[in-house]
């Protein structure tokens, strides 16, 4: 399935993708009442496990195909204002240099263990959101990424184990102020601006996604391709990272992984071609299966 979040009245709402539009779950339920107990937010339907998400495919099923009026609860995606797909998180973990080269083109050693730092929920923007430039950096980098949605409480599991764990996928960027990042040792400034984490616009089941450690992953500057890759350049692939990640720290449901980027952002070019983002930029970051996530950048 995929599922996304949409903003009415100042409230979350939860969206289940369909091919004739999105079921707005509560409205549905105003409309087709059932006995049976349907997630309305996205953390209930994560919380919930697999009894939640398939008591929630089966409506959303029953729903498209009533003869009624279906105006109430089925919506064109477009007119939508989406929110973050993962609204709550209890912890955002990011994996810093995971991909083979792009640790090659900053000059980086490849990581013997995960490279781990953290965003907050501050940094949680939606698909379509404007996302304002900083007026304390002037190094404002993009870094297309596979988000891991975690579904069940993991400590201490294999990595065989991990994808038992997986609630789903999405596309994340990574936004990095450079110059901000570099200024000391520690990457956390650089990386936990406001909406400095863009995630959607939907997050699909594990189900569906298949093999997340081989899925193409690109990003466009105003339609010019700057990322091309594969996930299979991870250095780390995903199991690997949920099972190290659940050594040192409970990950909880609803939890979300930033699993790196590929080569192809901006502080990997040579100074003299570095040209960051700015006034009026779009960026879109495409993962197969997974859609597109697009923001605009403003002057702050």
């Amino acid at each position: 399935m995929k599922l996304l979040t949409f903003i009415q009245n100042g409230t979350y709402r939860l969206g289940v993708k369909m091919d004739q539009g999105i079921v707005d779950v509560s409205a549905a339920l105003s409309t087709i009442p059932t006995e049976k107990a349907i997630p309305t937010t996205i953390h209930e339907v994560i919380h919930g496990g697999v009894d939640a998400l398939n008591e929630l495919r089966n409506y959303s099923d029953r729903v498209i195909s009533t003869d009624n009026d279906k105006t109430a609860y089925l919506l064109d995606e477009s007119t939508l204002v989406l929110g973050p797909c993962i609204t709550h998180p209890y912890k955002i973990i990011c994996v810093g240099l995971n991909y083979r080269r792009h640790a090659e083109e900053t000059g980086a050693q490849i990581p013997q263990y995960p490279i781990l730092f953290n965003k907050f929920n501050n940094t949680l923007a939606g698909h379509g959101d404007d996302i304002s430039l900083p007026k304390v950096s002037e190094k404002v980098d993009y870094e297309a990424e596979l988000a891991i949605v975690i579904g069940k409480t993991a400590k201490y599991i294999s990595k065989e184990q991990a994808p038992g764990h997986v609630f789903g996928y999405c596309n994340a960027n990574d936004l990095s102020a450079r110059d901000l990042q570099v200024r000391t040792q520690q990457w956390m400034l650089g990386k936990s601006c406001d909406k400095f984490a863009p995630i959607g616009p939907y997050v699909m089941t594990a189900d569906e996604v298949g093999n997340p450690n081989d899925l193409e992953i690109k990003t466009h500057v105003n339609g010019e391709v700057r990322q091309h890759s594969n996930t299979s350049d991870m250095i780390f692939h995903c199991d690997e990272i949920v099972s190290y990640i659940s050594q040192h720290m409970t990950l909880m449901p609803g939890d979300i992984i930033l699993t790196g980027t590929p080569e192809g952002v901006v502080l990997g070019y040579p100074p003299e071609k570095q040209v960051y983002l700015k006034d009026g930029d779009i960026v879109t970051v495409e993962i197969e299966k997974l859609g597109t996530l697009t923001n605009r950048f403003v002057a702050e």
